[in-house]
């Protein structure tokens, strides 16, 4: 009741929008030449923003955090200072840039597990793959089960009942004395000793019943210490965000990778003793299933944290077709600090297109102070939580678009438009393309605009390789874009492709291209300027999702 009085008081009702974006007597299109306002997106304003924006004193501009903060002050100053209106309504009846919501960190309390007189601990002492709940400490027997392979040749469960139990077993799979796999009877492994093994394994388990699967790491001593110390460094800098509270999809069977001194104490056997098992299953085939057993208790505490955070937009109200809007989006959020303490700046991922977007608005907000403004509104949209799942617009289509979905035209999303990847390094000139992806996939209209857009205007090479829905990978779902897609808004995502410094610390301003984000940015105007001033609005007329 609260989220629909919310939606209410910002006219999201289709009843309530007519008198609130009242239609005036038709308007002619903008009587000025869109070169005109094209011209004030330049390469110098993008550096001076991005100057500000990519600087250590952002921090990398994780999701929640103070830099993150920072920045969309920032952003919210620009539309403030270039004259775009405020359009997200507060409690206190007065509207703002920012868009305020609620994100919940998915976090550990207690995790732990007992077993041995010892008490092991997550990251400290072994890994999990997937989420489990477990609130309360839980006792239960273990066993050992091998490899845990069900195949043809092999059966480590035959006349055993694992129901309610922990297994314990090892990773990989028998081997001949030639070194061949033992299930292929060839150099080619069996699905059992491939890298993603452990979810067969986990699979079965969980299928015959065991309450829990413990699997020990094929990694010695000190490989297994550096893969818990990489994965909570991972767990550190990609912290789970959702937009909803409590701990949703969480099982209570955990899959969990451990050394062979913690299986030894859920086995109740010394280490040398359970080594000396290991050996001996490893080059004489001897099966030890089901004669090593001991007692293990486990306690996986889940707790929400709330993370307060902010999209931010600004408003270009249209003349004669002011009720329908024209979207321009970016994230402007990035991945934050390393656990080494480098601060990842995210110059290109995406400080590049949130710049783009703050030269967009000051080009429409300088066209309407004279005259030539927009026939359709324009949303000048920057999001947060793209890194953290695509949350900012998440948040904005499915929870509260300030302006109606059924009225929004299209999404212009510009995410990563500042360096030359490797796939055009060598070309000549080779800062004179972008990636365009999904212009096609909603609306013939679109695609045909922007194609024009480019032959009038720009003359970039206009590159559809991430826009086949068979590349691997499947960029068209990575950005924000996405979440207006899946609600049949017609979209167009500008990228300019992954680099070597995609995600680390060495995405610096020094970097980007900015006669690349320039025309990548020009572009993007003259195609919203024709979206936005044509007579038609886009017809949404194929589905190549």
């Amino acid at each position: 009741m609260k989220h629909w009085l919310f939606k209410t008081a910002i006219c999201l009702t289709a009843s309530s929008v007519v008198p609130l974006l009242a239609q005036t007597p038709a308007a002619q299109p903008p009587s000025a030449k869109p070169e005109t306002y094209a011209q004030t997106v330049t390469a110098d304003d993008l550096r001076k923003h991005l100057t500000i924006l990519a600087a250590d004193d952002m921090e990398g501009r994780e999701t929640g955090t103070r830099g993150q903060k920072k920045a969309a002050e920032y952003i919210a100053g620009q539309f403030s200072a270039l004259g775009l209106r405020a359009v997200v309504p507060g409690a206190d009846g007065k509207t703002s840039y920012m868009q305020p919501f609620t994100l919940y960190k998915k976090t550990w309390g207690d995790f732990y597990v007992k077993a041995g007189g010892k008490q092991f601990v997550y990251l400290k002492d072994f890994l999990t793959n997937g989420l489990i709940a477990l609130p309360q400490e839980t006792n239960y027997e273990t066993v050992f089960v091998n490899y845990g392979i069900v195949d043809d040749k092999f059966n480590d469960y035959v006349n055993l009942d694992v129901k309610g139990k922990a297994v314990v077993m090892l990773d990989g799979e028998p081997k001949n004395a030639d070194g061949t796999s033992a299930v292929t009877n060839s150099a080619e492994p069996s699905r059992w000793g491939k890298p993603d093994s452990w979810r067969y394994r986990a699979q079965v388990a969980k299928d015959k019943g065991a309450a829990q699967v413990f699997i020990i790491s094929a990694a010695n001593a000190d490989e297994f210490k550096r893969l818990l110390t990489e994965r909570a460094a991972l767990q550190q800098r990609f912290n789970r965000l959702s937009l909803k509270a409590g701990q949703e999809n969480v099982g209570t069977v955990g899959t969990f990778m451990i050394s062979t001194e913690m299986a030894a104490a859920l086995l109740g056997k010394k280490t040398a003793q359970l080594t000396k098992a290991i050996e001996q299953i490893k080059s004489k085939g001897t099966s030890t299933v089901g004669k090593l057993a001991g007692t293990v208790a486990v306690k996986a505490e889940r707790k929400d944290e709330n993370v307060q955070t902010e999209n931010v937009m600004g408003f270009v109200e249209g003349t004669d077709k002011k009720d329908e809007v024209v979207i321009v989006s970016s994230h402007y959020d990035h991945i934050g600090i390393s656990p080494d303490g480098q601060i990842n700046n995210g110059a290109n991922d995406d400080g590049s297109g949130t710049v783009s977007v703050l030269e967009l608005a000051q080009a429409f907000a300088k066209a309407k102070a004279e005259g030539n403004g927009p026939r359709r509104s324009m949303l000048f949209l920057t999001v947060v939580g793209e890194e953290k799942g695509l949350l900012g617009s998440e948040y904005y289509t499915d929870f509260s678009p300030v302006l109606p979905l059924a009225n929004t035209v299209c999404d212009l999303n510009i995410d990563m438009v500042g360096r030359v990847d490797n796939l055009h390094e060598n070309k000549s000139p080779k800062d004179n393309y972008i990636y365009v992806i999904g212009s096609d996939k909603l609306s013939s209209d679109l695609h045909r605009i922007s194609e024009n857009a480019n032959s009038q205007y720009t003359q970039m090479e206009l590159d559809y390789k991430y826009n086949d829905p068979k590349d691997p990978e499947r960029i068209y779902y990575r950005s924000d874009h996405y979440n207006f897609a899946k609600h049949k808004i017609p979209i167009i995502f500008y990228f300019n492709g992954l680099h070597a410094d995609y995600h680390r610390p060495t995405d610096d301003i020094e970097k980007i291209d900015f006669n690349l984000a320039e025309k990548t940015a020009r572009l993007v105007f003259y195609t919203a300027w024709e979206v936005a001033n044509r007579e038609e609005r886009l017809k949404v007329d194929s589905n190549k999702q």
